[in-house]
């Protein structure tokens, strides 16, 4: 992602970020299902990491976890939890192939630009092993738009979303929905799906 405003939003608010997110993501089912479903010391990919949470709870169930974020800021934050590996990158640099059990992208692959998305999930379909698992996390709309915090969002439908993961070759076979104030301060309704390769 190489929208510079978006970048330094969070770079700014990175500890901020860090205190609405951290705590929340032990408690998200949906990244207890994805930690369940790995296998034993599985390799995971958390794509845009952001101060790395989610990255902690996959650790501390025991899988190797690679965390890629865009934001030096978020990677320093990241690489503070014990068994994650953190560095900066972003979704361009996913050029594995068969290399992931799973591929967590919560709420990150939002801010890239909505014709970048096909090529984004195709490097990811290809970065899992066969039959790995991909999350998923996007707020629902129409259109593009920057927040009052001056970050750009790509909102999708669940049918558009769906769709682009078919055409990646990523089938959905789980999804979750529902709204939450985030760092903004505005409520906004979301989506999640997971998939397989």
């Amino acid at each position: 992602m190489s929208d510079d405003e978006t970048l330094s939003v969070y770079a700014a608010k990175a500890g901020d970020y860090a205190n609405l997110t951290d705590d929340a993501a032990a408690q998200d089912p949906s990244l207890i299902a994805f930690v369940a479903a790995m296998p034993r010391r599985g390799r995971v990919l958390d794509l845009g990491c952001g101060p790395g949470g989610s990255a902690a709870v996959m650790a501390q169930a025991g899988l190797v976890v690679d965390a890629f974020d865009p934001v030096p800021e978020m990677v320093a934050l990241a690489g503070r939890h014990a068994g994650v590996s953190a560095r900066e990158a972003g979704f361009e640099d996913v050029t594995q192939v068969d290399h992931y059990d799973g591929i967590w992208a919560n709420f990150s692959l939002l801010h890239a630009p909505r014709d970048d998305m096909p090529k984004h999930l195709a490097r990811i379909a290809t970065a899992l092993k066969p039959g790995g698992r991909f999350h998923i996390g996007v707020k629902t709309g129409t259109g593009s738009k920057r927040d009052t915090l001056g970050r750009r969002y790509t909102y999708y439908t669940e049918s558009e979303l769906v769709d682009l993961l078919a055409a990646a070759g990523l089938t959905v076979f789980d999804r979750r929905e529902g709204c939450d104030t985030g760092l903004d301060g505005v409520d906004a309704h979301w989506i999640v799906l997971a998939a397989h390769a």
